[in-house]
C-alpha cells in the first residue's frame, strides 16, 4: 500500500455524523495500519458519544458491532478543526445546515468527502453542489456504492466508489480509508456517482413495495431493470458517463438496495406495499430513508430536463400527491410497448 496520504497530509481524519455509516466509515478510518494519524468522529448524540469513548461500541445505530478503541467521538464540531480530511456522513437534507458550520469552526482546505446519497428536496441540487455554492474552493469527493454500514464495520468485504476531480487528492483518500476488506475504486465522475446514490433510494421504495404487494420476483427484476435505464437517462442528461452508472455506484448499489433487507428504503416500500400509511412508518423510525425525500427532487429534475422517470415519478406520486399504489400499478403496467 502506497503512503501517498502521508505526502499529502491526510492523516488526520474527522467524520461529522454519529449514525450508522458515519460510525462504521470513522471505524475504517480508526483501524489503519500504516502508521501515526488519528480519526475522530463528530455526532449529536450524546449517549452515542460517551458509548463510543467509554465502551467502543454505539448502541442505537451500530449495536453489538465493536469499535476500534483509538476511534474518539465528540459533541464539538470545533474539535475537528485539526483535520486534514472530513468525511460527512450527514443526511442529504441537512448538508446545508452542516456546511454553515462548517465554513465557521473547521479548517479552511481539508478536503470534503461526501458520504450522503439523495437530492436537496428544496432546491434539486446535489450534494456536491451544494458545497461547491456553500463553500467555494474546496476539494470535494464522493464515497458511494453498495455498502451496508454493519457489514463494512464488522469487517467483511465491500467494495465502493470514490469519485473526485482532483486526481492525487483522491488517490490518497482511497489510501487512507481503504483496506483489504473495503476496497473504494477511484473515479472522476462526481456527477454519476451522486446520482446513482439517489435515484437508487428511490427504485428501492418502488422493489419493497412490489415485494409487499406480493407481486412475485419477475415483476422485482423488471422494475430493477428498467430502474436502472431510468437513472442512466437521468445521468446523461446531466453529464455522468454511461460506465459510472453501470459500476458500483450505479447498478451495484441498485442491487444492493433493492435486494437486501437492511435497506431502510427497501422496507419502507415494504410497509407501503402491506398497506401502511407513511406517517405511520416514518413515525417509527430512528433512521432516515432518504429516498423519501429524494423522491420529489428527482421527479422536478426530470421534468426540468425531459427525461422519463415513470417508476420515479410514480414512487413520488404515491409519497408525496396521494395516488393509490394500484392505481400506480394500473398505470405503470398500461403504458405502451415499446423498444428497449
Amino acid at each position: 500500500m502506497t503512503k501517498d496520504f502521508h505526502r499529502i497530509g491526510l492523516r488526520h481524519v474527522g467524520v461529522i455524523g454519529g449514525g450508522a455509516w458515519g460510525t462504521a466509515l470513522a471505524a475504517l478510518s480508526a483501524s489503519h495500519e500504516s502508521g501515526p494519524g488519528d480519526t475522530i468522529l463528530w455526532a449529536r448524540n450524546a449517549e452515542v458519544v460517551e458509548s463510543i469513548n467509554r465502551h467502543h461500541i454505539n448502541p442505537l445505530y451500530l449495536p453489538g458491532v465493536p469499535l476500534p478503541p483509538a476511534l474518539k467521538a465528540t459533541g464539538d464540531l470545533a474539535a475537528l478543526k485539526d483535520c486534514d480530511a472530513l468525511v460527512l456522513a450527514v443526511p442529504a437534507q441537512t448538508l446545508r445546515q452542516f456546511a454553515g458550520q462548517i465554513r465557521q469552526h473547521l479548517p479552511l482546505l481539508a478536503p470534503l468527502v461526501i458520504a450522503a446519497k439523495g437530492i436537496e428536496s428544496s432546491t434539486g441540487l446535489l450534494p456536491g453542489e451544494i458545497l461547491a455554492e456553500l463553500l467555494p474552493g474546496r476539494v470535494l469527493a464522493i464515497l458511494t456504492g453498495p455498502n451496508f454500514a454493519s457489514e463494512v464495520a464488522r469487517g467483511l468485504p465491500a467494495a465502493s466508489t470514490l469519485a473526485c476531480s482532483d486526481a492525487a487528492i483522491g488517490a490518497a483518500l482511497v489510501q487512507r480509508l481503504g483496506r483489504p476488506t473495503f476496497r473504494p475504486y477511484l473515479s472522476d465522475d462526481v456527477i454519476g456517482a451522486q446520482i446513482g446514490g439517489a435515484v437508487k433510494n428511490v427504485l428501492a421504495i418502488a422493489c419493497g413495495i412490489v415485494i409487499g404487494r406480493k407481486l412475485g420476483d419477475n415483476a422485482r427484476a423488471a422494475l430493477i431493470t428498467r430502474g436502472l435505464a431510468e437513472m442512466t437517462r437521468l445521468g446523461l442528461a446531466l453529464g455522468a458517463k454511461r460506465e459510472t452508472l453501470m459500476g458500483l455506484s450505479g447498478l451495484g448499489d441498485l442491487v444492493l438496495t433493492c435486494s437486501g433487507h437492511q435497506s431502510r428504503n427497501l422496507s419502507l416500500g415494504i410497509a407501503l406495499g402491506e398497506g401502511k400509511s407513511l406517517s405511520e412508518i416514518m413515525g417509527a423510525r430512528r433512521s432516515v430513508a432518504e429516498g423519501v425525500h429524494t423522491a420529489r427532487a428527482i421527479e422536478a429534475l426530470a421534468l426540468k430536463h425531459g427525461v422519463d422517470m415513470p417508476i420515479c415519478a410514480a414512487v413520488d406520486a404515491v409519497l408525496h400527491k396521494d395516488a393509490g399504489i394500484d392505481d400506480m400499478l394500473a398505470a405503470l403496467l398500461a403504458r405502451p410497448f415499446k423498444a428497449e
